[in-house]
Parts: C-alpha cells; sequence; structure tokens
C-alpha cells in the first residue's frame, strides 16, 4: 500500500462483532458450559477459552507480537468468572486497535503477513462465526445481528475457496454446506465456513 492510498477502517464492523458475544456470555449458567457447540471438537467452556484467548492475541499482534506467542485456549478461568474474563479484556482490545496508523501497518496474522485492516476484517469473521457457534448452543441465535454477517460473508466468500479444505491441508474449515441464495446472512456465513445452519445441540 502505497502513500497515497487509505487504508479502510474495518474497526467499526470488528467492533460490532466482537459486541455480539458480552450479553451471550453475561446470560450463561455454569450448567450451560458443558453443552456441545457447532464445532464439534468443542463444549461451550473450550469455545468460551478460545474466544478469550482470541481477545488476548489480537492485543498481542496489534501491538507487533506474532500470534503463536499467545496460546489459542486460555486454562484456568472458574465456572462463575467467564463473563469477567471476557469484559476484563474488552478494553485493551479496544486500546490496542486506536491507532489509526496500525491499518496501514504489517501485522502477523495467524494466517500471514498482512495490513492490519484486513486481519482486523478476517477477526470480524471469526468473532461472527464464533458469535453464532454459542448462540446456537445457548438456543439463544435470534439474538445475534444479520447486519455482521451480512457485512462479512461477501468478503470470506471470496477469501476462502470452496476446495480444498481441511486441516491437513492448512485449510482449517470443513466442506461448505450448501444453504439457498435467499437465506439469511448467518446461515450463508455458517455454512460457507463449513457449518450446518440447521445444527442443534441434539444434532
Amino acid at each position: 500500500m502505497n502513500e497515497t492510498q487509505t487504508a479502510p477502517d474495518t474497526r467499526p464492523l470488528f467492533h460490532t462483532a466482537l459486541a455480539q458475544i458480552a450479553p451471550l456470555i453475561d446470560g450463561l449458567t455454569v450448567a450451560d458450559l458443558g453443552r456441545p457447540t457447532p464445532c464439534s471438537e468443542w463444549t461451550v467452556r473450550e469455545l468460551l477459552s478460545h474466544l478469550v484467548a482470541v481477545e488476548n492475541r489480537i492485543v498481542h499482534i496489534a501491538g507487533g507480537g506474532k500470534p503463536f506467542e499467545v496460546p489459542s485456549i486460555v486454562e484456568g478461568i472458574a465456572d462463575a468468572d467467564w463473563s469477567d474474563a471476557w469484559r476484563s479484556r474488552l478494553a485493551p482490545v479496544q486500546d490496542a486497535l486506536a491507532d489509526d496508523a496500525l491499518l496501514a501497518r504489517e501485522w502477523a496474522h495467524p494466517a500471514g503477513a498482512m495490513p492490519g485492516f484486513q486481519a482486523i476484517a478476517i477477526y470480524a469473521s471469526e468473532l461472527a462465526v464464533h458469535a453464532w457457534d454459542l448462540a446456537r448452543a445457548l438456543g439463544r441465535d435470534a439474538e445475534l445481528n444479520q447486519d455482521v454477517a451480512a457485512a462479512v460473508v461477501g468478503p470470506i466468500t471470496g477469501a476462502l475457496p470452496a476446495e480444498p479444505r481441511g486441516a491437513e491441508l492448512g485449510v482449517p474449515f470443513g466442506p461448505v454446506v450448501p444453504v439457498a441464495d435467499d437465506a439469511p446472512p448467518y446461515a450463508r456465513l455458517v455454512g460457507w465456513v463449513g457449518r450446518d445452519p440447521e445444527w442443534t445441540p441434539q444434532s
């Protein structure tokens, strides 16, 4: 990016995606933590462990760190403390993204080196998908903001190819789950990243 170009500001979308998660966590009970999620290898507790780790990683790499210096799962959070753990990291995340210069600055994102605005957009997509994972596990996905999914589904469809898929191929997503062209944005988003939009805890 040269000096005559202005990096797009993807932070408002990121913050809107982020804002969906706190109300879901605030409403959790201890009994909810063992529920299955659409991420087949994770319960709600394990999904929360990853989400809190994402907060930590964003702060770290926005400050110039490398992503794998920060674990992808946070250990040791008590069952009653998930809301506090999530909310205590929101201000550091906001502070880490406050400098406009970071939009054009190169970040060491897990997917590779890229400008900050692109890394922030990818994190918006990740948070949007994981908000659906959490909401669907809790039976609360009607609370999600379809405008967030509408904003990220186009870019992620363009950036993430339909094939190949699979962690062994370096593309840690399942096969695309087809949905109707006129399906709600969240159904199209999660279907593209390999989630079944019809998934329920009894699936």
